[in-house]
């Protein structure tokens, strides 16, 4: 019977309905620098990387440089925005703790965002007793999504086989990251991304977070 050693939660889409907030705030920023991208291409381009990911991009549209002095204000004014208007996506502390239970706690979360964001939004959220120290960023590693790096992390620190975890993403990008790590991964399609899993070796795609939740509780009666 299907069963996993450790669960790997990405954050941003997954647990927290960060997308939309801070997509928003870096097409506010990048229309300021003087780049008129649309909200399609900025959620199209962005959404699932690291800001830094596509340094290129945003000189070359900007005509300036990617300073720190800009990451910063950009940092500054998203965590404002998240303080004030961060939802938890529903059913997802549901999913977290039938995770927790499924593998006896041995669940991490593992995003391509800066981790102080992921800190304080796993905190908003009340998930933090559950993942405890177990919050892991692409930023902090050589390579962020869609290479493996930060899901080999996790997985490592628990000492799981990643071939025995579960991932669970809700961008193209983090799904390939899962999928190189070796992983089982399940797609969460909220705002319209589930498209993005097409061709995608994803065990399974689900339109809501309750779904998922009644899943691993559905595990956790036959392991």
């Amino acid at each position: 019977m299907l069963s996993f050693d450790a669960v790997l939660f990405d954050c941003d889409g997954v647990l927290v309905d960060s997308e939309p907030i801070t997509n928003g705030v870096l097409r506010q920023m990048l229309n300021e620098a003087g780049w008129a991208v649309s909200q399609a291409d900025c959620e199209s381009i962005f959404i699932g990387k690291a800001v830094r990911d596509e340094r290129a991009r945003i000189e070359l549209e900007t005509g300036q440089p990617l300073t720190e002095d800009w990451m910063r204000a950009f940092y500054a004014r998203r965590d404002e925005r998240l303080r004030a208007e961060l939802q938890t996506v529903s059913g997802a502390l549901d999913t977290v703790v039938a995770a927790h239970s499924h593998t006896a706690g041995r669940i991490a979360c593992a995003s391509g965002a800066d981790r102080p964001k992921v800190v304080m939004q796993i905190g908003m959220a009340g998930m933090a007793p559950y993942f405890e120290d177990r919050i892991f960023s692409g930023h902090d590693l050589p390579r962020s999504k869609p290479h493996p790096d930060v899901y080999l992390a996790a997985a490592a620190h628990m000492g799981a086989d990643p071939a025995r975890c579960l991932v669970i993403e809700d961008t193209a990008t983090g799904a390939l990251a899962g999928i190189a790590a070796g992983a089982t991964v399940w797609g969460y399609c909220q705002h319209g991304h589930g498209r993005a899993f097409e061709g995608l070796a994803v065990a399974r795609v689900f339109q809501h977070m309750d779904q998922m939740a009644h899943e691993l509780n559905a595990l956790n009666k036959v392991t």
